[in-house]
């Protein structure tokens, strides 16, 4: 039996799998690894979010980037990967999707947004720091490209792109729904992550000590790949959709 007849008898068998998703699945979609060639910090040095919150020219700096870098993740579309993932869900298969990612394709591809919990934030819109109302982009980004002054909320809050940065404390409730996922699962799916970034990466480790079993999925090897049941390295898209029978 091959790795993805494997992966689809373990699907199949599963009354209540959690997908854990990296920058992997998206690579496919066009938006750079972060930490690949041509990825953000290859060319930016993170600001870390104390500097963000004491500096306005950090806050000019971070809209400059961030209109600078937006093309792709505008551009993007969900690829077979998101797709599969997303008609799991719809079969029951799949309770939530939990990811490292901030592009917002699982939400695009069609999963309910209650059931995608993201540990990183969204980059597809803008929050208050201090009231946490949402802006949209578009009217942030023409009003900068004239004026190059930092967004501010009526509130006096400062805006930012609703996304967590360096330095940063991670979301209290996402994190805390992706542990309660994890803990009740039966099969946990690591797709396109490298499983070096925490405390997410611990969330595998936790579903195999609680007794699920563990399917890592990555073009390349991961540290955990000892702790999986099965490791595919291959592109995800096409796993993905080949396990889950959609195009």
């Amino acid at each position: 039996m091959n790795e993805i007849d494997q992966l689809k008898r373990m699907i199949e068998s599963s009354t209540r799998a959690v997908v854990f998703t990296g920058a992997g699945i998206s690579t496919e979609s066009g938006i750079p690894d972060f930490r690949s060639p041509g990825g953000i910090w290859s060319k930016y040095q993170p600001i870390d979010f104390s500097d963000f919150l004491s500096s306005e020219e950090m806050r000019r700096e971070t809209w400059r980037r961030k209109l600078a870098t937006d093309e792709a993740l505008t551009k993007a579309v969900p690829n077979r990967g998101h797709r599969a993932v997303a008609e799991l869900v719809q079969r029951g298969k799949v309770t939530s999707v939990i990811t490292q990612n901030i592009d917002g394709l699982h939400q695009m591809s069609g999963i309910p947004a209650e059931q995608v919990i993201e540990l990183h934030g969204n980059a597809t819109y803008a929050t208050c720091l201090k009231c946490a109302v949402r802006y949209e982009l578009e009217p942030i980004f023409s009003e900068f490209k004239q004026t190059e002054t930092p967004p501010i909320c009526g509130c006096g809050g400062f805006i930012k792109s609703a996304t967590i940065s360096f330095g940063q404390p991670m979301p209290v409730e996402p994190m805390r729904r992706a542990q309660a996922e994890t803990q009740f699962c039966d099969l946990f799916l690591a797709v396109g992550s490298s499983l070096v970034v925490f405390p997410a990466a611990g969330f595998p480790v936790m579903a195999k000590q609680l007794g699920a079993r563990l399917v890592i999925i990555n073009r390349d090897p991961t540290d955990m790949d000892d702790l999986a049941d099965l490791v595919i390295n291959l592109e995800i898209g096409p796993t993905l959709g080949e396990a889950a029978g959609t195009e």
